[in-house]
């Protein structure tokens, strides 16, 4: 069988509201909302601007490493195309050097060859001069040696000297 529920003094229905429970709950919760207002919250607002506060530095040392880092590049290119114009600078300037040496050389090897050229039609000019002259004189002295031979007789140093300017003068108007 069954029984019916019937409702009774002593048990509460859900929608029967307690006011000691309801005004203790406030109560507790007012103190703790201020206990924690007072003691925890400054504690996590503190924490919180000190982590804004890192995060506000940490950016902005970045963005000021990253300014520094945009000047260094600026002045490493800048560093970069002055070497750069250095380096064509000096490779251009030992062009010029190594072309003043090489034209310096082949003047001076120029004049050296024009100098020994000299020199050696100098020399050349001398041994034939000498040449011509030891010729002249073994010329004269076979001509007086057979001149001697027919006229068998001896001819003097001076008769020798008439008979070389003569036959050099002959010579001289054959050319």
């Amino acid at each position: 069988m069954m029984i019916p529920f019937i409702a009774s003094d002593s048990e509460a229905s859900v929608v029967d509201v307690q006011l000691l429970t309801l005004g203790t709950a406030i109560v507790v919760f007012a103190i703790f909302f201020l206990l924690a207002a007072k003691f925890v919250w400054p504690h996590i607002l503190k924490g919180l601007d000190e982590r804004d506060n890192k995060l506000r530095d940490d950016l902005e040392a970045a963005e000021e490493a990253r300014q520094q880092a945009k000047s260094a590049l600026a002045e490493y290119e800048q560093e970069l195309t002055k070497a750069r114009s250095e380096a064509g600078d000096l490779i251009a300037k030992a062009r010029q050097d190594a072309k003043a040496a090489a034209e310096e050389l082949r003047a001076n090897n120029t004049r050296e060859l024009s100098e020994m050229k000299s020199a050696a039609t100098a020399d050349i000019n001398a041994a034939k001069k000498a040449a011509i002259g030891e010729l002249h004189t073994e010329a004269s002295n076979l001509a007086v040696a057979i001149a001697s031979r027919i006229l068998d007789r001896e001819i003097s140093a001076e008769d020798q000297q008439a008979l070389l300017s003569e036959s050099l003068s002959e010579l001289g108007q054959s050319k």
